[in-house]
């Protein structure tokens, strides 16, 4: 990734934010997109990302903090558009922001659902569909998607949060299969809560 645009969303914190450090030790240049939210989705801080940028320069890094949110077309639009103002282009984006909304299916509401479907599922959309613009042009780019054992095997309370995993699963499969005439590669990386 050396000298490459990478974008990781949900890079506040916890998985995001090392992969986020990760990619600029190994130089790239990183866009730290986070809203500051709670895991359940609530409040916004944009500190977080603003510590994660401030640690990676610390260490002779680039990176520029970004707070838009991948839920919104438009608002996703805005975080790719910073890599390209910021660094000149954009050339992975790191589908990693996900909100936990964990709730026995016969109890689990629509706004339970909504929310981490869309900003797991419908945000690695929005990020990526704006990104396959700028990658359909220089004919290369990557994408990683953040599935999860939960979408792949099961896992009790997790219906809304398993089904978007799920979702990115086979997103990233498909869009691998339209984008790969433009060099474009999308893979998925499934860790476990142990």
């Amino acid at each position: 990734v050396e000298g490459k645009v990478v974008v990781v969303t949900g890079a506040g914190r916890g998985i995001g934010a090392a992969i986020a450090m990760l990619m600029a030790q190994h130089g790239a240049k990183v866009v730290v997109n986070d809203i500051g939210v709670s895991l359940a989705g609530e409040g916004g801080d944009q500190a977080p990302a603003n510590e994660v940028v401030a640690e990676i320069k610390k260490a002779g890094g680039e990176a520029v903090a970004n707070g838009d949110s991948v839920a919104g077309f438009a608002s996703a639009g805005k975080i790719i558009q910073c890599a390209v103002d910021t660094f000149g282009r954009i050339d992975c984006v790191v589908n990693n922001a996900g909100v936990l909304r964990d709730v026995i299916f016969h109890k689990m509401t629509e706004d339970d659902w909504d929310i981490v479907v869309n900003v797991m599922l419908k945000g690695a959309f929005n990020t990526c569909r704006h990104a396959a613009d700028h990658y359909r042009k220089q004919e290369s780019g990557s994408f990683v998607h953040m599935t999860s054992t939960s979408g792949l095997i099961g896992a009790m309370g997790q219906v809304n949060y398993g089904a978007a995993k799920m979702g990115l699963a086979a997103l990233s499969k498909n869009i691998a299969i339209d984008m790969q005439r433009f060099n474009v590669r999308s893979n998925c990386i499934a860790p476990t809560a142990w």
